[in-house]
């Protein structure tokens, strides 16, 4: 695939991604359509994560495939919040690779190693009992997660409106 696809589907992938796990947030209580809409979240995990690598491997081949182990890791259902921290942490070297890259716009890769990276300390914190953990009915988690759900709304309509610019190169 081109790298102009590999943004569009990718760009896609978001928002699919955001609506199912909202929409499974929303039907809690309906254990047979949550089980469907993880499955569409894990398998949107596994394209975000083989998109996202076809895009920011020329810009460091190891770091992107380490973000898409984290994003296969995240695909796997289950695990008590541990998909969460692979989740951020693949967002983080992700985000990091399209800033680096100047992929997209700085401040818009900027603001992903930011949300992300914020998440990855604050999950590991919550890991660490030294945070209530996650609870998707309180208004902290919302908070903590805005920033991330922000990022991600942007980043997939650059995506899907601009697609991404080749990474600049580096001198050896």
């Amino acid at each position: 695939m081109t790298r102009a696809a590999n943004a569009r589907l990718a760009g896609f992938t978001f928002l699919f991604y955001i609506a199912a796990g909202i929409t499974s947030l929303a039907l809690a209580d309906r254990a047979h359509v949550r089980d469907v809409l993880t499955v569409l979240t894990s398998l949107s995990a596994l394209v975000l994560g083989v998109t996202l690598y076809a895009i920011t491997r020329d810009e460091d081949q190891d770091l992107a495939l380490l973000a898409l182990t984290c994003r296969v890791i995240e695909a796997i259902p289950g695990g008590e919040g541990v998909g969460a921290i692979f989740f951020a942490v693949g967002s983080t070297l992700f985000a990091w690779l399209l800033l680096r890259g100047r992929m997209i716009p700085v401040s818009l890769a900027g603001l992903g190693v930011i949300a992300s990276g914020q998440l990855v300390v604050t999950l590991f914190v919550q890991r660490a009992g030294m945070l209530a953990a996650n609870n998707w009915s309180s208004s902290v988690t919302w908070v903590l997660w805005l920033p991330m759900l922000i990022f991600e709304l942007a980043f997939a309509a650059w995506l899907l409106v601009k697609g991404v610019a080749e990474p600049r190169r580096r001198a050896p």
